[in-house]
């Protein structure tokens, strides 16, 4: 694994997803959504508190869910996860392993689980680049581990 500084702003373009161990081929971009699902508590308050102190209700977190979404560029010679192999593995109807990771740090995803491939869809605009999105569903328990994600904060000065 190469060693490489990185300063300033994140490039999207050193944010690999991939689908079953290869790379999204000729991807333009993907969104990772990690949602919490949430449900009120009201209680009533002690009887000590004021009139307004039942209008606060508190959250609790009782689900969690992750939905990746992709597109990409459709490339004859696709050697990576093209629209191709995308289109073989939607139509098994099962889950594929999608891990998100920088690149030069492909050994240590920050996001892997299993998911299914909720759509997949492709545009071809007359004169225009094909071009394909697939969107992804968690299917259980999704893996974080926010230290593989590169920040090399600046030592400050004491």
């Amino acid at each position: 694994m190469a060693t490489t500084t990185k300063t300033g702003y994140c490039n999207g373009s050193d944010m690999l997803l991939y689908i079953n161990g290869k790379a999204v081929g000729h991807c333009t971009t993907h969104t990772t959504t990690i949602n919490s699902e949430t449900k009120d508590r009201a209680v009533k308050p002690v009887a000590s508190k004021g009139i307004s102190a039942g209008l606060w209700k508190n959250k609790g977190v009782v689900g969690l869910s992750v939905s990746i979404s992709a597109e990409g560029l459709v490339f004859y010679q696709e050697t990576e996860s093209g629209y191709k192999s995308c289109l073989a593995l939607i139509g098994k109807g099962q889950s594929v392993e999608v891990k998100c990771m920088e690149r030069e740090n492909t050994d240590k995803p920050y996001l892997s689980g299993k998911f299914v491939i909720a759509s997949l869809e492709r545009s071809d605009a007359a004169q225009d680049d094909a071009t394909y999105s697939i969107s992804l569903e968690n299917d259980g328990e999704v893996s974080f581990d926010e230290t593989a994600i590169t920040e090399t904060p600046e030592e400050v000065a004491e």
